[in-house]
This record gives C-alpha cells, structure tokens and sequence, in this order.
C-alpha cells in the first residue's frame, strides 16, 4: 500500500497522537494482531468476546509501529497511539480515503447467493485484458471489505470486490468506502431474512450498492430473479439484465455438460457466440454471462474473455469437486441458503452417474420460516430423484420430512456430523457421487475431510 504517515491518518480519522512521532512511516494496516510486522497500523476492533485493545502493547513490541486506541496510551509508550472515538469506524475512513486516491474502475458485486462466485467468475474474465486486484477468499464484511481497499496499487486497471451485508445499514457503509462504479446483483433470496424481515427489504438495502453510481455508471441484474428484474430500466443511471430468460439482455441458450465443463451460447443484441466455462450448474453459466457482459462493457473481445474464463476455479468448500475415482465428491460446505442448497442439488443431479448421496446440515439465519424452508429443500431433493439424504441438526430434520413425504424413503437425520459420517460410510458404492452441504456453523467440512481420507 502506498505510504502514510501516523500524522495523515490522525487527520483522516479525526484522531489525536496521543504519543510517538507523528512522521513515523506506516506501510501495513491491520486488525489481526498475528499479522503485524514493522511499518504496521494496528486497529483494535471491539468484537463481542474479545476486545483487542488488549493486545496494542504486544502488537508494538513485536514489531508494528503505530496502533489506533479508544483508550489513553500507556505511560512508557513511545510509538504513536491515534486515540480515536471507535476504531472500526476509523479503519473504514482510512479504508475510504485510501480507495479514492486510485482512478480505478471498480466492480462491486453483491447477492444473496453466489457472491464469491460471480466475483471470481468476472475476475477470470478480465484477468486476461487487465491488471486486476480482487477479494481474496470471501473478505466482504465490515472489515473484511475495507481490509481489502489497501490492497488496490497503482498498475492496476479494474477491481472486483465482494460486498456482503446481513444488517440494515451495512451495504451503506461499504459502499461509502468502495464507491464502485460497477455492480452487479445476483439474486434476492432468503440469506439472513432472520434480520432484514422480507425480501423486498434485503433488495432495498443490497441496491445500495449503486449510492456512489453517477450517470455513466452501469447495474447489472440476473433478469431471472422477480424482484431483479422490477428495478431494469427503472434507475437513473443504465441497468443491463442477465440470464435465460427471453428478455434478458445477455441470454444462455444450448447450454449442455461435458464431464466437468459447461458449454452454452451466449446471445446479446443479435449476436450467437459459444463459450466454455470449467464449472457445473445452470447458476455458473449465469455468473459467466454477467463475466462476459462486464468484460464486453470494458471492451474485452470474445477470445480474450474466453482465455479468461479457461482459466476460473472454484473456490474452496464452494462446489469443489473431488473425482477420486470410485466416488465424486461435491465439497459445498463453505455455507449454506435454501436457493443455494436448491442448486448445488441440482448440480448433484447432474454430475452422477451412479447412486446420488446428498449430506445436508441445517440452514442458519432463516428466522420464523426456517422449518419450512427446509422442507421445501427437502421436496426438492425428491423430486429431483436424489437417492439418499443424511441430514445433520434438528433444523434438517424437517428437511428429511419434506424428502420421505415426496417419496425419498432412503433418509436418516443425526444430531452430529461424526454419527453422520458413519451413516455414511455404509452407504458409499463404487460410482456414487456426494453432494455435502450446509452452514457455516455447522462444520460440514469435517465431513469431507473424512470422506477424502476413505481408501476408496
């Protein structure tokens, strides 16, 4: 990151040095107190089990250079302390002033589903025509977020960056920190509607993402959504529409599977062109339309974001697939919705070729229609011809009921993911494919892991 002074960043924060050099050079900023090294800020974030104030004398010992407190400094402290009235707050407008020292095209993109996804599938389509910085991992977060404005450097061109909110006010905030200038939607769901009450209030508050947009700014929305599609041409400033749907301005049609990869034509205003993408699911075909139309506004060409688009990944826990041979294994584990949970079924169905396991743990965050939100999943998995379902909480067993009531008579529902793994175990033929599932909270990660260690 490029260099501020201990001075600068009182100015920014409104804070005040209570001691120390004012001139003292800072190169890093950070809020993990492992992660300090000479030339380091660190901030002390206040969370709800651990204040790390309480680690500002060590951080400087070991090596960082100046720290932010909402406290008086220590009496023998010799490097700066920028007291400000909360750190948070202040690691944000560092963040937002550091973003707008770069002339640089940013692509905000928010969902309630598929955010680390579509970011890493426009990411890949761009990688090849410019010098790109994007979120790392899943850093989307009040302070993931604004960590990740540190990270922009002069040589690059455009950014992606995940925004995620789970609060009324949040996307406010980041989006008064990022100011993207691009953004796209992917879906209105029911992630976190245990806060935000309805969908119609998740879309309102997700469509902040626009509040920095100006007139040359550009939305771009899954036209396949109900409530997407309600704001196209209805904003102030240029929407563009993606999907399967008839009147969706970039459109996938012939869309079919070979092995591990997804071949399907994309159609735009008249024109037919094929592409290949190495992902599963009718949901990554949709992020690569939003991939291809992105690249296409900042004027990459159809082999230029083909090359790009070869070279997508999965990340970790999120659809990885596991071809150990006898068996497939479906890594999904990373999180969980019932939209979510409803597709990664769907790419279940299509990946097997032998017997379909599907491993599913509860669904957190859903509030009063958790139960049937997990029903529902539970009948589509039926429905689908899903073989076997192995639930994990008591959420899931209504998942389970909805499964055996449309006639998936092969479930059983466990209360741990170690009762469920030896369930498991028995049901593993050669040929069969898993799909594990769940929130993060639940830890069905652990259930990989084993799976993975089986000598199959």
């Amino acid at each position: 990151m490029k260099i501020l002074t201990a001075r600068e960043i009182a100015a920014i924060t409104g804070g005040e040095i209570l001691c120390g050099d004012p001139d003292t050079p800072i190169t890093d900023i950070q809020y993990d107190s492992r992660a300090v090294k000479e030339g380091t800020l660190f901030v002390p974030i206040k969370g709800a089990r651990v204040d790390a104030h309480r680690f500002i004398e060590d951080c400087l010992k070991n090596g960082a250079s100046a720290s932010l407190t909402e406290y008086d400094a220590p009496e023998n402290a010799d490097k700066p302390y920028i007291k400000v009235s909360n750190t948070l707050d202040a690691l944000q407008q560092l963040a937002a002033d550091y973003r707008k020292r770069f002339h640089i095209r940013l692509i905000g993109v928010t969902g309630s589903v598929g955010k680390t996804s579509t970011k890493e599938m426009i990411a890949a389509a761009l990688s090849e025509g410019f010098d790109l910085m994007k979120t790392q991992g899943n850093k989307n977060s009040q302070i993931g977020m604004p960590m990740t404005m540190f990270e922009i450097e002069e040589q690059n061109d455009v950014a992606v960056i995940e925004m995620g909110m789970s609060e009324f006010g949040e996307m406010e905030r980041l989006c008064a920190v990022a100011c993207p200038n691009i953004a796209v939607m992917t879906n209105i769901g029911t992630a976190h509607i245990e806060n935000l009450k309805t969908r119609e209030n998740i879309m309102s508050e997700k469509l902040k993402i626009t509040n920095a947009f100006d007139e040359n700014s550009v939305l771009f929305l899954n036209g396949d959504d109900d409530l997407l599609v309600t704001l196209h041409q209805q904003q102030p400033f240029r929407t563009v529409t993606f999907g399967l749907g008839e009147n969706c301005d970039y459109r996938a049609e012939n869309i079919r599977t070979k092995g591990f990869r997804t071949e399907f034509t994309c159609c735009h205003s008249g024109t037919r062109e094929d592409y290949t993408i190495p992902a599963l699911g009718v949901h990554n075909v949709k992020n690569a339309l939003v991939a291809i139309a992105v690249a296409e506004l900042l004027g990459l060409d159809k082999e230029t974001i083909q090359n790009g688009l070869s070279r997508y990944q999965n990340a970790p826990m999120r659809q990885q697939i596991h071809d150990l041979g006898k068996i497939v294994v479906i890594d999904d584990t990373y999180n969980a919705s019932p939209e979510a949970t409803v597709v990664s079924l769907d790419v279940l169905k299509s990946v097997a070729k032998g017997k379909a396991i599907a491993v599913l743990a509860d669904m957190l965050e859903l509030g009063e229609e958790a139960a049937a939100l997990h029903y529902g999943v539970g009948k589509h998995l039926a429905q689908l011809g899903i073989d076997t379902l192995i639930t994990v909480g008591s959420l899931s067993e209504h998942t389970a009921k909805g499964a055996r009531d449309n006639g998936c008579n092969d479930t059983q529902s466990f209360s741990t993911n170690t009762d469920a793994f030896n369930c498991l175990k028995g049901k593993i033929t050669d040929g069969c494919t898993i799909l594990v599932k769940g929130s993060r909270g639940m830890h069905t990660d652990e259930i990989v892991e084993k799976i993975l260690k089986i000598d199959t």
